[in-house]
């Protein structure tokens, strides 16, 4: 495969649980990266949070894009993400979908932005983060393990229609041979369906799509800007269709409101339904200013379950371990009962790919 140069500036298997990993020591590797190590050999240095000043902004579709230079690529995964990588890259920080849950927000302080306000409409781009994942993955230190692509940001949000970033991204991957994992809540997945394709031959590839709930309402309150649950389920049989293994990242699970066996088990078993290779079930986080505007919802909403999530989240940004591990115990009962994540599952698809890619 062929390395392309890149301005990136626009013209107009079953239930899997986080790996043990290293203590996750403050990067803070420049204003535009994440919080988290610098990968080995990516020249990780220690960084001062400072406002972007200066930096180039362009209009996107109403949302202000701050383009940087990528001081690295590749980033520790901090390990309460929950996902079973140690590894990310994220071509943007920020994200216009602007779930109100994101446990990325809090990012956003040290650029001098508010989390909450402009975590949506104020989206740092990393126009040269394919060149620099290129040299990274080249390092002698690097050691070739998996990556996983959008942690600080969907990487197939709407400004990735502008941008084009993750075609380089892929190439550089698999120019490399180096396997990654895509994390969206996006179709415009579907866009490099192709490069994914071309990618697969030659190192693993996955996609894993975010589906916390298949409640409708839910969503329309936590996760307005997203699309339907069952539309990223027709994006994850489409992908699985097309050779592409794709599972789903069940976050958020919301205690006491998404966590009861009906709930659960409806969303497992959409997601066998739409042939996920595995599921992954991720707690609510509850980091600052996150907390304080869940609170006031359930406040508003729910004032009868303050108190219990007050008792779950009383240590920090994660809910109780116990719980947590209940969860997670929940849902290997449900994907085995499914057969996710098997060759030969018991459980079928109601609808084909064809037929549920027609109904949107």
């Amino acid at each position: 495969m062929r390395s392309e140069a890149s301005s990136g500036s626009p013209k107009a298997a079953g239930v899997r649980l986080p790996a043990e990993r290293a203590p996750v020591q403050p990067s803070l590797l420049g204003p535009d990266a994440p919080a988290g190590a610098g990968a080995p050999g990516c020249g990780a240095e220690r960084h001062v949070p400072r406002p972007l000043a200066g930096r180039r902004a362009v209009p996107v579709d109403g949302v202000t894009c701050l383009e940087v230079r990528a001081r690295t690529a590749i980033d520790r995964v901090p390990e309460a993400e929950g996902l079973p990588y140690r590894w990310g890259v994220s071509p943007y920080r920020g994200c216009a979908i602007g779930c109100a849950h994101c446990a990325a927000r809090p990012g956003h302080r040290h650029l001098g932005l508010d989390p909450m306000r402009e975590f949506a409409t104020h989206v740092v781009v990393k126009t040269d983060v394919a060149d620099r994942l290129r040299r990274e993955l080249a390092a002698p230190r690097w050691q070739g393990e998996a990556v996983a692509v959008g942690i600080t940001g969907d990487c197939y949000q709407p400004v990735e229609e502008a941008y084009r970033l993750m075609p380089r991204v892929i190439r550089a991957f698999a120019d490399a041979g180096n396997p990654f994992t895509v994390l969206t809540k996006s179709p415009l997945v579907l866009r490099d369906l192709d490069l994914l394709r071309e990618a697969a031959q030659v190192t693993r590839v996955e996609v894993l799509v975010s589906v916390g709930f298949v409640d409708d309402r839910i969503r329309r309150v936590v996760e307005p800007g997203a699309v339907t649950p069952q539309r990223r389920l027709e994006v994850c049989a489409a992908l699985n269709e097309a050779g592409i293994p794709c599972g789903v990242v069940m976050t958020p699970i919301l205690p006491l409101i998404t966590d009861s066996t009906d709930h659960l088990q409806a969303t497992v078993r959409r997601a066998a339904e739409a042939g996920a290779v595995s599921v992954i079930p991720v707690v609510l986080r509850l980091p600052t200013p996150v907390r304080e505007w869940y609170l006031g919802w359930l406040e508003r909403e729910h004032p009868g379950l303050l108190p219990r999530y007050r008792a779950l989240y009383a240590h920090g940004p994660l809910a109780d371990a116990a719980y947590r591990e209940r969860v997670a115990a929940h849902v290997r009962a449900l994907a085995e009962m499914y057969g996710i994540g098997r060759s030969a599952r018991r459980w079928r698809r109601r609808r084909s790919p064809a037929r549920q890619l027609a109904l949107v």
